[in-house]
């Protein structure tokens, strides 16, 4: 029988790990397949642009795995059972079980309201491709000076807030942040970073603890109002519960708890890529959920399942951030360089030349999942015999 392995999400965690996979292993003895709601791929770094009006090219997930021997199976994953080592799901065709030998989850993540009233039932956020959409539908009913508040001083909120200024200058945006606007940044990056806002005269309300989000309106701490005809939510991100379900290892936020090669601690069939993964980078933190860590955790998710399954050793590949990459529309952005610690180092680059190198990374990404097993080989690795998978040892 053929070595089963399920990929849960097509994201760019998912994708780019079932390309490596299909590139690496032998389909002689392998069987891969990918579990994904949608059926198209979604550039979750290019979601705000979407929001702001701009038209985006999509990609069909059924174009990118074609002739890679990857299967795609449109589904919603519904749970896991690792003990017995199957994924439910429901599509189009039913609800169905499936087996599998060896489980990548990248299942990523969605918006999180932190339970605050009215944040689910009058934010939009821009966490998925059909709430991006949603909230391009609301913004072209506003009349001119309408109000649009983001909540959120990271680095979703500061691409939002800066894209729709760009795109919709008849709007009146701001932006709500709990501390101060890009503390993190170097002195140099924070001066661009605020005379960006300056420019595109977003107004930012820093110290701001929203509490309340009201169709209209925000109420902040102390009963400060701030109007908002548009409150887009930006202020976190969550793990959905099918892991904690599955009785796999997880922290008290849902993520799945792996080792240095993304194997879960509790059950060794299965991997973990992307934003659900509690991973621990170089530095010894937990890598933040986002686009990088994905790269980062699905090359040592693959590296560590084909090693083990032809019976190699396992390599470490590199869990460090180098950077901080930030659009502030489509002609202005902050690449801001940072040290072992995620410190924020004296050099950073801005302008016109940073946009065009954010540019180059989302076209280097997006051209990455429409080929997925580029520069496959002639021939790929066969499967170790059992033993040999379960004694690979890990690289020094």
């Amino acid at each position: 029988m053929k070595h089963r392995i399920v990929v849960l999400g097509a994201g760019y965690a998912g994708a780019f790990a079932a390309g490596n996979l299909a590139r690496r292993l032998s389909p002689a003895d392998t069987e891969i397949t990918v579990v994904n709601a949608a059926p198209d791929f979604v550039e979750r770094m290019r979601l705000h642009q979407l929001a702001s009006g701009q038209d985006l090219t999509s990609r069909k997930l059924a174009d990118v795995f074609a002739g890679t021997g990857v299967r795609l199976r449109l589904a919603r994953v519904t749970a896991v059972d690792p003990e017995h080592r199957t994924v439910a799901v429901t599509g189009e065709d039913g609800s169905a079980e499936l087996a599998y030998d060896t489980l990548l989850y990248a299942l990523g993540s969605s918006v999180a309201h932190h339970d605050v009233p009215g944040a689910a039932e009058y934010a939009f956020d821009v966490a998925g491709r059909s709430s991006a959409l949603r909230l391009r539908e609301r913004l072209a009913r506003l009349d001119e000076g309408g109000t649009v508040l983001v909540v959120g001083e990271g680095l979703t909120g500061i691409e939002t807030a800066t894209e729709l200024a760009e795109s919709r200058p008849g709007l009146s945006v701001a932006l709500a942040a709990r501390g101060e606007l890009g503390t993190w940044l170097s002195p140099k990056a924070r001066r661009h970073l605020r005379g960006a806002f300056d420019r595109l005269g977003i107004t930012v309300h820093e110290h701001t603890a929203v509490e309340t989000v009201e169709p209209t309106r925000v109420i902040a701490a102390g009963g400060r109002s701030i109007p908002a005809e548009v409150t887009v939510w930006s202020a976190g991100f969550a793990v959905h519960p099918i892991a904690a379900a599955a009785g796999l290892e997880v922290t008290g936020t849902g993520r799945i708890v792996v080792d240095r090669t993304m194997r879960s601690v509790s059950h060794p069939d299965v991997y973990a890529a992307g934003d659900c993964a509690y991973a621990i980078g170089e530095n010894g933190r937990p890598l933040p959920m986002s686009c990088a860590s994905a790269g980062l955790t699905n090359m040592q998710a693959t590296a560590a399942i084909i090693a083990r399954l032809t019976g190699r050793e396992v390599p470490a590949t590199g869990l460090k951030y180098f950077g901080n990459h930030i659009s502030l529309g489509r002609r202005d952005a902050i690449f801001q360089m940072v040290d072992g610690d995620v410190r924020s180092k004296a050099w950073c680059l801005g302008g016109r030349t940073a946009a065009r190198l954010k540019a180059g990374v989302l076209k280097g990404a997006g051209w990455g999942i429409a080929h997925p097993t580029f520069g496959l080989p002639k021939r790929r690795h066969r499967l170790a015999p059992s033993p040999g998978r379960a004694g690979a040892r890990v690289a020094a």
